[in-house]
């Protein structure tokens, strides 16, 4: 474990603990954890991961903006959107898996379908999107394994704990939107 990566683990894990809360201030912590781990995925040549945390900047950037100063107010995509959202997870996904073989990326698969369904997640979160949460189960789930795979064992508990706390995040907002739909 390097200072790189704990300073980013804990700014990264004060960032997502205040996503579920849903304040405003959460995005500049998840600036902040964003940049220091651009610098640590891109030493451990984990490259997806590298450029998906410039996609994080740019969101947090415009969630600050979206959110508003009272913060996030949850609501439900139609099943529509959930089929698309679906869609383009599966094809952008099998899109990029030949581009991290062809540039030596440490990981392909997990790093194609992680880069593709963090960056959904991210829009919805920015959007306020409860759906947001069930994404980053499934794509904290999936990055868990891999930096235990690969060593970076601080990491690995980041989201081993990430994807507890979407599971928290899932529940809270979807308490949160069905009130915001009744109300």
């Amino acid at each position: 474990m390097s200072i790189l990566e704990f300073f980013a683990f804990s700014t990264a894990l004060i960032g997502v603990v205040l996503g579920v809360l849903g304040p405003r201030f959460t995005w500049p912590w998840w600036g902040l954890s964003s940049f220091l781990y651009a610098i640590f995925f891109y030493q451990s040549e984990y490259y997806a991961s590298a450029a998906l945390q410039f996609i994080f900047i740019a969101g947090g950037i415009w969630g600050w903006f979206g959110w508003g100063p009272k913060g996030a107010k949850p609501g439900k995509l139609k099943s529509r959107e959930r089929l698309v959202l679906f869609v383009l997870l599966i094809i952008g996904s099998f899109s990029l898996w030949p581009v991290l073989t062809n540039i030596g990326a440490t990981s392909t698969a997990i790093e194609s379908f992680g880069f593709v369904g963090s960056v959904l997640a991210q829009l919805l979160m920015v959007w306020q999107k409860f759906e947001a949460w069930s994404v980053w189960v499934i794509v904290d789930a999936a990055y868990t394994y891999q930096y235990f795979k690969g060593d970076l064992v601080l990491t690995g508990i980041l989201y081993l704990l990430f994807t507890a706390i979407a599971i928290w995040g899932w529940i809270r907002w979807g308490r949160e939107s069905d009130k915001n739909a009744r109300g």
